[in-house]
């Protein structure tokens, strides 16, 4: 790393990153259960898309499961935060799992929108990715269904019940911009679509792709803190990459490679939004050892979005007394 040794290395922190309130929301769901049943509880699915949380909440008695029948009888069983199907749900009813939802509420909220078209006979598409578990969900919540397209090139191959009785919803943590050439598509092809504008995408996801936007106009690098299977992080990575600046996803600062730091002067850091805070200051750490000498944080949005507790773990009669 001949030049690198040369030169001194600023890294710039993006704001707003990390966690959003879903992701808060659904840890502290957890942790609360933990505390008020007592371990172990079952988690369907990773709770939030990250291995150092889900290790983290295992260590403290989380059993993460991929499928209901995979849960003991009578266990306190809880949804991940990116929401379960109908037919989950029933299973669980038929079975009388004391259930905890975990579901970010912003999912909840474009699975009623969908409801809410499908009630007045119109077709869904859902723009989204095939085999993420929000979009599985999503897909279980509505009613005869949805057609699933990712991309603006997926909606010309649509075939359609009635153009003129359609309805779009989106999972929340895609590309502003991706969902955008989608919407535009949809309206060029089926002008009577209805939906919600591209600013109805989830409030985390937006603030954190405008910070990655505004930061990489500004760095040589982009490193992304977050999971490989998290969509948010994917597109915070995808967004640097596409303005021109070399961006990467790394889980952890084990996850750097100092060769990218060749000719480098500045760096932008950011995480996604299922990735504790203490990823981004481990990697904080190791960019120090390897020469970093100036830290800095962008000017960026405040979030003070909260969402409410289950009522299950709100309220303190008897029948929230721990279990023998």
């Amino acid at each position: 790393m001949g030049e690198r040794e040369q030169m001194d290395l600023r890294v710039i922190l993006a704001k707003p990153r990390g966690f959003c309130a879903g992701v808060e929301r659904a840890i502290e769901i957890v942790e609360r259960a933990l505390d008020l049943y007592g371990p172990p509880v079952y988690v369907r699915h990773e709770i939030v898309h990250n291995k150092r949380v889900v290790e983290s909440l295992r260590a403290k008695g989380a059993v993460f499961v991929e499928e209901l029948n995979e849960v003991p009888d009578d266990a306190v069983t809880i949804f991940s935060a990116h929401g379960v199907s109908q037919a989950v749900e029933d299973e669980a009813t038929k079975r009388n799992l004391p259930v905890i939802d975990a579901t970010c509420p912003l999912v909840s909220k474009v699975h009623k929108e969908g409801q809410h078209h499908e009630r007045k006979d119109r077709q869904i598409i859902l723009i989204g990715h095939a085999g993420h578990p929000e979009v599985e969900g999503t897909q279980g919540r509505i009613p005869g269904g949805v057609l699933l397209v990712t991309n603006a090139d997926d909606v010309a191959r649509l075939t359609v019940r009635d153009p003129d009785k359609l309805a779009y919803v989106t999972q929340t943590t895609l590309s502003v911009d991706d969902t955008r050439d989608v919407i535009e598509a949809l309206k060029k092809r089926f002008p009577g679509i209805v939906g919600p504008d591209v600013k109805d995408i989830c409030y985390a996801t937006q603030n954190r792709q405008q910070a990655v936007r505004q930061l990489a106009a500004e760095v040589d690098l982009l490193l992304v803190v977050g999971a490989r299977n998290s969509s948010n992080s994917n597109r915070l990575r995808e967004i640097g990459s596409q303005m021109g600046i070399p961006s990467y996803l790394v889980d952890d600062a084990d996850g750097l490679d100092p060769s990218w730091l060749d000719g480098v002067r500045t760096v932008g850091l950011t995480a996604g939004a299922s990735a504790p805070e203490e990823l981004v200051e481990e990697l904080i750490r190791r960019l120090g050892d390897l020469g970093a000498v100036a830290f800095e944080e962008f000017a960026g949005v405040e979030e003070r979005v909260q969402f409410k507790l289950p009522p299950q773990l709100t309220q303190t009669h008897s029948g929230n007394r721990k279990r023998a």
